[in-house]
């Protein structure tokens, strides 16, 4: 199980709360009865869905211990639940599945999402944002330091929106899909490797074997990531990087 440090994915917690934001806008309810988080994380994005549906019963899931510890502290308040997101399922039908870039790390997306959409009760939505950056530097210099065919590449886990549209289309009375690719200024010695330590970097890291394996990656990754994204005049570097968003109606 890869073990998740929420301090270091919340280095940037303005630039990777703002996918989230502009999902939860797009949320055609009003007044939903019972929220889950699926893959909530240190609880910054649940927080969140209490504050705008503050009437809501809002449960939020995660497999990590250290990022529900996190929660528990910063959110008292907001029930929380250690679980495999892969098999959730919820004990009575649900009005929003909320899932902010979590489901890239799940597979076989054509069973997994017609399932979430069964979780739901009748006008419920399912609102699902993923990072679909695998084909950029932030990814693709994994396999050029391990080399592309190695176990822990990352590969490609988003699927083309065509075909979520036809896994969701006849089971949803309203669906939605975009693509939104952000430019991400950041600051720091080398910002965009300090990024990508906070999530796709951490199954490589916990997958190596031994320390020196670690921080021979690390220092190559480092190195080939700051030629990819080379500092502005302005000391500040632009990251761009896409993401893929879902919100399916029932």
């Amino acid at each position: 199980m890869t073990l998740w440090n929420p301090s270091v994915y919340l280095e940037f917690g303005s630039e990777r709360l703002r996918p989230a934001l502009d999902l939860m806008a797009q949320v055609p309810l009003e007044t939903p009865k019972r929220i889950v988080d699926l893959g909530c994380g240190p609880g910054n994005v649940t927080a969140l869905l209490q504050q705008r549906w503050p009437k809501a019963e809002v449960l939020g899931i995660d497999s990590s211990n250290e990022m529900l510890a996190q929660a528990k502290e910063n959110h008292p308040e907001i029930t929380w639940q250690q679980g495999d997101i892969a098999q959730w399922e919820s004990s009575e039908p649900v009005d929003l599945i909320f899932s902010n870039a979590c489901l890239h790390w799940l597979g076989d997306h054509e069973s997994l999402f017609p399932r979430l959409l069964e979780n739901l009760c009748d006008g419920g939505v399912l609102a699902v944002q993923m990072p679909n950056n695998f084909a950029a530097p932030t990814h693709q210099v994994i396999g050029d330091v391990l080399g592309h065919d190695h176990v822990l590449c990352p590969g490609f886990p988003v699927q083309e929106p065509e075909d979520y549209y036809n896994w969701l289309s006849d089971r949803t009375s309203r669906l939605e899909i975009w693509e939104t690719r952000y430019r991400h200024i950041l600051e720091g010695e080398n910002p965009v490797a300090d990024w990508t330590k906070g999530a796709a970097l951490r199954p490589v890291l916990e997958g190596l074997n031994t320390q020196a394996e670690k921080e021979a990656f690390e220092t190559a990754y480092r190195a080939k990531i700051l030629e990819a994204y080379p500092k502005a005049r302005d000391g500040k570097t632009l990251l761009a990087f896409q993401r893929f968003f879902l919100v399916a109606q029932k």
